[in-house]
């Protein structure tokens, strides 16, 4: 390569990034621009924009709204999001829909399931591993329920029929939910823990199945949350016959 193929080698891969470092406040985008700048082996020139005023000259400027905004080659590229696309990054759209949440959330109950089998057993594949791993799940599902029960019931009253008809259950079921997850985590009280399982797991799985399969509704999943982008359908109806599942198997143990 000629010097002069190195020169302009180099000067295509040069940013220019200005980010705001301000006493009181790192912009957190403006690290990760320039993390990625650098993972993508640019050489970054990193210039920091210090006080609300300069902030706000900046954005005159450059007719910007926010900040951080990165320069490759004289071209303005944007912000954070606007710099991952120009590397070919997906970015999700505000209320797209995604399996991620549900996806994560039972990859880590199976693999903490798996965890404390192979603690107390010397081996992950067990019975109680199963079960540990609805009772996990049921308990975790709660839990991000529970962080917003308002928000939750909200969403659930779109499809629930039970909560339709008294809605005080929509506030309740995380409650119960969780209650049962726990029982089930602890072996005891089953005569309790088994029925409550058993009546918001079919009753969750009737109504999840009349509102997608039946209706054809399209609705978003109250399963992760109120605030959750996770289409109803096959999530919401698994974890109800997870419920039911275990509540029959708890059932026939009592027997």
């Amino acid at each position: 390569m000629s010097k002069m193929e190195n020169v302009g080698a180099s000067l295509a891969r040069r940013a220019v990034l200005y980010r705001m470092v301000m006493a009181d406040h790192v912009c957190p985008w403006g690290l990760k621009s320039l993390h990625l700048l650098k993972s993508k082996g640019y050489e970054v020139d990193d210039r920091h924009l210090t006080s609300r005023e300069a902030i706000d000259a900046f954005k005159a400027r450059h007719g910007v709204e926010t900040t951080p905004q990165t320069f490759i080659n004289g071209e303005r590229i944007g912000g954070h999001d606007d710099l991952k696309r120009f590397f070919g990054g997906k970015i999700r759209a505000p209320g797209e829909t995604t399996y991620v949440p549900v996806v994560v959330l039972f990859a880590l109950t199976a693999l903490a399931a798996l965890a404390l089998s192979t603690s107390q057993f010397g081996t992950p594949f067990t019975a109680r591993a199963a079960e540990w791993f609805i009772g996990l799940s049921m308990v975790v599902l709660a839990l991000l329920k529970l962080q917003d029960v308002e928000k939750f019931s909200a969403m659930f009253l779109n499809y629930d029929l039970l909560s339709r008809r008294w809605v005080p259950y929509a506030s309740l079921y995380p409650f119960l939910e969780a209650g049962a997850g726990v029982l089930m985590l602890s072996d005891r009280l089953t005569w309790l823990s088994a029925p409550v399982a058993l009546f918001i797991g079919v009753e969750g799985a009737v109504s999840v199945f009349k509102a997608v399969y039946i209706d054809k509704r399209e609705l978003k999943c109250a399963c992760v949350g109120g605030s959750s982008n996770v289409p109803l359908g096959f999530v919401s109806l698994t974890e109800n016959l997870m419920m039911v599942a275990m509540a029959i198997w708890m059932g026939q143990m009592l027997v």
